[in-house]
């Protein structure tokens, strides 16, 4: 062969590599793509179907805006606040809108009313020092409408009615000291309530306003009874999910009068169904979901079912969400999103057949390939089935550098759908897996309690136990395996870093439990009905002072060989800068790598953009310094 020839041959297979190469790679993006606040939020259809309200931004503050679908040049921004944020709305009816303004949870409540034609506003009451629940269905009645509010207690919620006329609220019944919720019906009496004293719930009902209130059930705190409201032409009868006398949540018609389960209409054997598809204004059942299908529905109503096959047909690789709907079922307001798609917000017209774009809710990631979320299961060690998922980087499946992301809570889980996090991880080149370990919710009672009392024991072994999975299957490279995660999640990597040194290279904590007698201080006055609860899920330190010293990393620090990365906000209400100061010095006298974000203004989740956008370089870089 001669020269030209040979030249040739090494100029195709330069192509060839070349091609593979590519094929085997992603586009890197940008970090702060990925974590683009979405322009437009909580849209929601006018009772009449004409309007659609949503939230926008004006001059850096949130604002309402209103878009008009049967005349466009009618649609307008609604308010104009310049240093407060709108932070909640509903229509009250189809010309007035209820919204509050409030700058953080400590700020004082503000509620207005704003008429959408006149853009006449005014104030529902002075400002309040308080909280406010609202009770649902929310009804006007003479007048007026009904709340909780814990004026009189910080720990209380008593039953108020606020006046639209700017009356000062009126208290119409004092909580007798252990009502979590009020349930109203839709013709505005509360006939409903749910007392708990975290060991113990019960369901209280009455039949009329001016009678008293009767116990009528009584669960255990391993039986969750969520009423979702009154079936129609009913004023005892309630739709439900309710896991009494069974493992997982069931969807049922329950006679609230008598305290008995009347039928039990769907239920998914595989896990717990969630609390959205009752319509108060229909008084039905519109559809169910669980999160273990990926949110497919279970519709019961024909409209709904009409609308959800229609557009599955559009989306055929997405899953349909339902936002908000009219009253006669003809407009919808849908989201459109999928593991790999961020999501997109459509009014749909039923009788015409019609989409029209509301919201892209990250338009820079437009057309950009990610990385699908696959669900995987593996048996612990006392062979207890856990589910994860793995998302994969593109081209890498097998001896890769893994990211293992542990969720907060633990009373929460990980679930299928586009998230930033995981896709910026994978993106990265990170194989992501994230361990619904024991405790987690939404796999039934059995699994939920299963994890009480294990932090730092089986829900730590079930995360250690997927990690070993990993490197079994060949997935992880054993020597380039991170643990990262934010509260809980932050806590369980410290825990690792101090008890499991030799299985992550290092390890990334935001806001994580330090010290856990520190976070029982920490609970504030609203949240003291669920201590009881926190006692049998964690444990109580006064009683069990050398098991929370067994658990809490601050305690052995001295254990930490790995490097770690922690964040901290001054105004985490759950995690203490002094733990976090007193941990992170620790490391530092025993020279361990140690790289240290602190926040003043921040709370348990870095809110700011700029703050975000250097706590995602900061993970970048550290990662990249450690993993590869």
């Amino acid at each position: 062969m001669n020269l030209k020839n040979l030249f040739s041959v090494l100029l195709v297979l330069l192509v060839i590599l070349s091609c593979k190469q590519e094929q085997n790679s992603q586009e890197t993006i940008p970090i702060e793509d990925f974590f683009v606040k979405p322009e437009r939020t909580s849209f929601r259809l006018s009772p009449d179907g004409s309007k659609v309200a949503y939230l926008g931004i004006h001059d850096h503050c949130k604002n309402i805006f209103i878009l008009d679908l049967k005349q466009p040049d009618s649609s307008k921004q609604l308010t104009y606040q310049v240093n407060l944020n709108v932070q909640n709305f509903f229509w009250l009816n189809d010309k007035k809108i209820i919204f509050s303004n409030t700058q953080s949870a400590s700020d004082s409540l503000r509620m207005f009313q704003i008429d959408v034609e006149t853009e006449n506003r005014k104030p529902l009451f002075a400002p309040e020092k308080s909280r406010l629940r609202w009770v649902y269905p929310i009804v006007e009645k003479n007048g007026s409408l009904l709340v909780g509010m814990n004026k009189r207690d910080s720990s209380l919620f008593d039953l108020y009615r606020v006046f639209l006329d700017g009356r000062k609220p009126e208290m119409i019944h004092q909580n007798p000291g252990n009502v979590m919720n009020w349930v109203g019906a839709p013709d505005g009496v509360v006939r409903i309530a749910l007392t708990s004293d975290s060991v113990q719930e019960s369901l209280l009902y009455r039949k009329n306003d001016g009678l008293p209130f009767k116990e009528v059930m009584k669960n255990d705190f391993e039986t969750i009874f969520v009423p979702l409201g009154f079936v129609k032409n009913s004023d005892k009868n309630v739709y439900a999910l309710s896991n009494q006398n069974r493992d997982k949540m069931a969807l049922v018609e329950f006679d609230a009068e008598n305290g008995k389960e009347i039928r039990s209409i769907y239920e998914n054997k595989m896990g717990d169904l969630g609390v959205e598809g009752y319509s108060a204004d229909l008084q039905e059942m519109l559809y169910t979901t669980s999160f273990i299908d990926k949110y497919q529905k279970k519709i019961f109503n024909a409209s709904y079912e009409q609308v959800y096959q229609k557009l599955k047909k559009k989306f055929a690789d997405s899953e349909i969400g339902f936002l908000d709907s009219d009253t006669s079922l003809n407009g919808f307001v849908v989201r459109i999103y999928s593991d790999i798609h961020p999501g997109e917000t459509y009014y749909y017209n039923k009788s015409e057949d019609k989409l029209e774009l509301l919201n892209e809710e990250n338009p820079k990631l437009k057309n950009l390939e990610f990385n699908q979320m696959e669900e995987v299961n593996f048996l612990s060690r006392d062979n207890k089935d856990i589910h994860a998922y793995i998302t994969y980087p593109k081209g890498k499946r097998k001896n890769s550098p893994v990211v293992v992301l542990v969720h907060d809570g633990p009373n929460r889980r990980a679930e299928w759908g586009f998230d930033p996090e995981v896709q910026f991880l994978a993106n990265r080149g990170y194989t992501v897996f994230q361990v619904n370990y024991r405790g987690s919710i939404g796999y039934g009672k059995e699994f939920w309690t299963a994890g009480f009392k294990e932090w730092g024991g089986k829900i730590q072994s079930d995360i250690t136990d997927g990690v070993a999975w990993l490197i079994h299957q060949g997935i992880a490279d054993k020597d380039k395996i991170a643990i990262m995660g934010t509260g809980f999640g932050g806590y369980s990597a410290l825990y690792a870093a101090a008890f499991d040194p030799s299985l992550y290279k290092c390890a990334i904590s935001s806001s994580g439990y330090s010290n856990l007698f520190t976070y029982f201080r920490e609970i504030p006055p609203h949240l003291k009905h669920y201590v009881q609860l926190f006692y049998r899920i964690i444990g109580n330190p006064e009683k069990e002072p050398e098991l929370f010293q067994a658990i809490s990393p601050i305690f052995h620090a001295d254990k930490v060989r790995i490097p770690v990365l922690f964040f901290q906000g001054g105004k985490d209400k759950y995690s203490s800068v002094t733990d976090a100061n007193q941990f992170v010095g620790k490391l530092k006298s025993n020279e361990i790598p140690v790289r240290y974000i602190f926040k003043k203004e921040e709370g348990k989740r870095f809110r700011n953009e700029e703050n975000v956008v250097e706590y995602y370089q900061e993970i970048d870089k550290f990662l990249a310094q450690y993993l590869k």
